[in-house]
């Protein structure tokens, strides 16, 4: 399938799992929460127990770290019936932090695409996650300057990039965005009368994944690598 990419002149990046790694330290996190748990369930378990937690508090607290701590600690509470010692709790909060100060570790090809699409065309973000952590994030990658305007949404829904779109003054049609998630990064603009590309990452949160049902039938291109999607611009 060909794609006219002559229109764009506005392109999206999401960021987590897009311009650097995210997801595998909150993987790696549940595993350090699963074996400090284990006294009260089996690790299978407390992955199924967190991830129900998560959804829960989406709402409340929104995506992000943060998030993720508390629901830790409340999942913690809970499968003890309330006698989790403060000892656990406190390496519960030494994870949550040890994330939130990892290094940046961008992706394969990152710059490189960014410092050369950044010739021709306007770049923004438009990620999800909490507003400090994702601004914190963005300055110690290094890549602020090849952006136009950096977006932190509440949700990834077709009606929040409309608006985005809208506030921006930038038509659908002339807008590409590039992430990892179908469920956030291309569907939704797929809906709207833009394109999308579709970048993903070798790790997927449960909660972003989508049945073959419901990518049927949208029109939007997949690379393996960032780098990948320089032969669409000329």
């Amino acid at each position: 399938m060909e794609v006219d990419y002559s229109n764009i002149k506005v392109i999206g990046f999401d960021a987590d799992d897009t311009l650097w790694v995210n997801e595998t330290y909150f993987r790696e996190a549940e595993e350090e929460v699963g074996q400090l748990l284990s006294h009260y369930e089996t690790p299978n378990k407390i992955d199924q127990e967190l991830f129900r937690m998560e959804i829960k508090n989406l709402p409340t607290y929104g995506y992000g770290v943060k998030g993720f701590i508390l629901s830790m600690i409340e999942l913690a509470v809970e499968l003890s019936n309330g006698t989790v010692s403060n000892a656990i709790i406190s390496k519960i909060l030494v994870i949550g932090k040890d994330m939130i100060n990892k290094p940046i570790e961008l992706l394969d090809g990152v710059e490189e695409v960014l410092k050369i699409l950044s010739k021709d065309y306007k770049l923004i973000v438009a990620t999800k996650g909490d507003l400090l952590d994702q601004e914190r994030k963005l300055e110690k990658s290094g890549l602020l300057k090849y952006f136009h305007h950096i977006e932190v949404l509440s949700e990834k829904h077709d009606t929040n990039y409309m608006q985005l779109l809208k506030r921006l003054d930038i038509e659908p049609e002339s807008f590409l965005m590039i992430g990892n998630s179908l469920k956030s990064d291309i569907l939704p603009l797929v809906k709207i009368g833009s394109k999308a590309i579709h970048v993903p990452f070798h790790t997927t949160w449960q909660h972003e994944q989508v049945s073959k049902q419901e990518s049927n039938g949208a029109e939007y291109k997949t690379e393996h690598s960032l780098t990948e999607i320089l032969k669409h611009f000329n």
